[in-house]
C-alpha cells in the first residue's frame, strides 16, 4: 500500500503534465498559440502556467497542514493541478480581446 501512495501522485501529475505539454506542442505546430498585442499582456499570458503551478504548490502545502497525507504527495498533486488550472487560464486569456 505504501508503494501505491508513492506511485499514484507521480502517475496523476505525470498524466497532467503530458496532457499540457502535448496540447501546447499541438497548438505550436498548428500555429495557434496565444498572441497578445502589448508586451505586458504577452508576459502575463506566458506566465499563467508557471504561476498556476506555484499557486497549486502553495495550496497543496497549506492543505497538507490540515490533512494526514505527506508533504511530498500534497505538494506534487497541488503543483500538477495548479499547472492544469494555469493551462486553462492560458487558454481562456489567449482568446480574450486579441
Amino acid at each position: 500500500m505504501d508503494l501505491v501512495m508513492v506511485i499514484a501522485p507521480l502517475i496523476i501529475v505525470g498524466g497532467i503534465l503530458v496532457y499540457v505539454i502535448k496540447r501546447l506542442e499541438y497548438k505550436n505546430n498548428k500555429g495557434s498559440l496565444g498572441k497578445k498585442k502589448s508586451k505586458g499582456e504577452q508576459n502575463l499570458l506566458d506566465s499563467l502556467i508557471p504561476m498556476g503551478t506555484l499557486f497549486g504548490l502553495v495550496i497543496g502545502v497549506f492543505i497538507d497542514m490540515f490533512s494526514s497525507f505527506s508533504l511530498a504527495i500534497m505538494a506534487s498533486i497541488g503543483a500538477g493541478i495548479g499547472c492544469l488550472v494555469g493551462y486553462f487560464a492560458y487558454e481562456s486569456y489567449s482568446k480574450v480581446g486579441n
